[in-house]
């Protein structure tokens, strides 16, 4: 029941089905960005959202509603990565609108091993 659960709630968020990216320990080439994410992204699944688009690109981090309404989040990958993964989010998942997406460059987090929604 739970991966058909889980199957049904990626079709609904995100329109696909994809396997999650292998993460790839080599810090060579790697960065990591914090985010705050503006518009109607809470209450809509725009975190799960996040989790999963990052899992499909192998990024690491973590995503969390905010009180004032916004989603924080720090990711960690290739340039290539976060750009993929920036440009989804920026399309929403069909119930989350972005209006802004402000990121900055921070230092990267070694052995980090997974994407994670804090609660």
């Amino acid at each position: 029941m739970i991966s058909s659960l889980k199957d049904w709630l990626n079709k609904l968020f995100n329109g696909e089905d994809e396997e999650e990216a292998p993460i790839d320990m080599d810090m060579t080439n790697k960065i990591r960005k914090a985010g705050r994410a503006h518009g109607r992204v809470q209450g809509v699944g725009f975190r799960f959202f996040v989790q999963t688009e990052a899992k499909k690109r192998g990024i690491t981090g973590w995503v969390k509603n905010m009180d004032d309404g916004t989603v924080t989040m720090e990711i960690q990958g290739t340039p290539e990565q976060l750009q993929s993964l920036v440009e989804r989010l920026s399309k929403g998942n069909g119930f989350a609108k972005v209006s802004q997406l402000d990121l900055e460059d921070i230092d990267t987090v070694r052995g980090e091993l997974k994407f994670g929604i804090l609660y």
